[in-house]
């Protein structure tokens, strides 16, 4: 999507606005841990924003998925819209186009089918297997055979999978490839792996030699590694914007809460700490939202179908780890600080407020800590 001037700008801003009061509305109806229907959200028009309009999507970029990544923090939904829809869509955009991808990225579209993108799960690593972020790898038989091994954990909604889109190294030319894999089939198995946060569910992926197809093994359509690079820097980015979405939300519920909770004959937003206390959460969250909109931007620039897709990558994986380093540790602070001025009742199971703190807990470890992408940060500097 080119944008060519001021007024079309303009107008791509105000689709957004409205794109995010409808999903507001939307999620709002629903409370944890209840879900909204998949169909719902397939008929909203989201699972395909970023599928092309030939294949019944909204043609749109990162930057309105971004807008639901959001909405849906800010709601703690309970759907597998990250590992599907964000990363599963994302990794379907990444590939040469075939018939059999065209096919998953339609049925994607409309609700139809569930493909999981299974990727490093962001944590650095030392081991040769993993060291660039390929979890897994192909390996020929004696027979001529390609067989599918490695293990990857913490992979967002591989438990509801229809299929599992692998991220491998090419038993050819050692080249990363997406392999489509049924999670049902011989040799792959899927184990839930509880975490602290009840609205999201996580799994590790083992494959111990499933037998794969050639048709199977996807390349990608541009430099696999800076493609790889990619779907890390997006994973990244939607995480943080749902760790923003919670941020917010904990803000408007605290100071709506501190205008009319009294104390000593006086609502307790009059107290000067309290008033102390949501402005540090009032910093925290406009300066994720500042961090997390150069993020989208640059990847959305960075998009493969991008004419500046190249020179563009490099930039927004710096972004990237900037927008998820700060956003995901200010929500947690910002959720603690919640739970703090809400006193009492802030700690009960009834106030809801204990779903946000435990989601920014996730929030901060999934795709990357904050240690992790200032380290790479630093690398810079070097």
């Amino acid at each position: 999507m080119t944008i060519s001037s001021a007024s079309e700008l303009a107008e791509l801003a105000e689709a957004r606005e409205e794109l995010r009061a409808v999903a507001r509305d939307l999620l709002g109806k629903t409370r944890p841990p209840a879900a909204p229907a998949w169909s719902v959200l397939a008929s909203s028009g989201w699972l395909g924003l970023e599928v092309p309009a030939a294949l019944d999507g909204a043609d749109a970029t990162f930057a309105e998925v971004a807008v639901i990544a959001e909405e849906l923090g800010r709601a703690v939904a309970c759907v597998p819209y990250l590992g599907a829809a964000i990363l599963g869509t994302g990794t379907l955009r990444e590939l040469e186009p075939v018939q059999d991808t065209d096919d998953l990225l339609r049925q994607a579209a409309a609700g139809l089918a569930l493909p999981v993108a299974v990727l490093s799960d962001g944590t650095p690593t030392t081991s040769p297997a993993t060291a660039d972020g390929v979890p897994f790898w192909l390996a020929k038989t004696p027979g001529g055979g390609v067989r599918l091994h490695g293990q990857a954990a913490f992979v967002p909604d591989a438990a509801k999978a229809s299929s599992l889109l692998v991220l491998a190294r090419s038993n050819d030319d050692g080249a990363p490839v997406i392999v489509v894999t049924d999670p049902r089939a011989p040799g792959v198995s899927i184990a839930s792996q509880p975490v602290v946060d009840e609205t999201r569910q996580l799994a590790q992926v083992t494959v111990e030699g499933a037998e794969i197809a050639p048709a199977a093994i996807c390349r990608f359509a541009e430099d696999p590694r800076a493609a790889v690079r990619r779907l890390q820097d997006r994973a990244a980015v939607a995480v943080a914007c749902d760790s923003l979405g919670v941020a917010e939300a904990m803000l408007d519920a605290t100071v709506s809460y501190a205008k009319v909770r009294e104390q000593f004959g006086r609502p307790i937003g009059s107290f000067q700490a309290v008033k102390h206390a949501c402005a540090d959460m009032l910093v925290k969250v406009t300066v994720s939202r500042q961090l997390i909109t150069t993020a989208v931007t640059a990847l959305a620039a960075a998009a493969p179908s991008s004419a500046s897709s190249a020179s563009a990558s490099s930039a927004a994986t710096t972004v990237a780890a900037m927008a998820k380093s700060y956003a995901s540790d200010a929500a947690v602070e910002v959720a603690g600080k919640a739970m703090q001025l809400h006193g009492g009742i802030g700690y009960t199971w009834e106030s809801g407020i204990h779903r946000y703190l435990k989601r920014a807990s996730l929030n901060r470890a999934l795709f990357g800590s904050p240690e992790s992408h200032r380290r790479r940060l630093s690398t810079r500097y070097r």
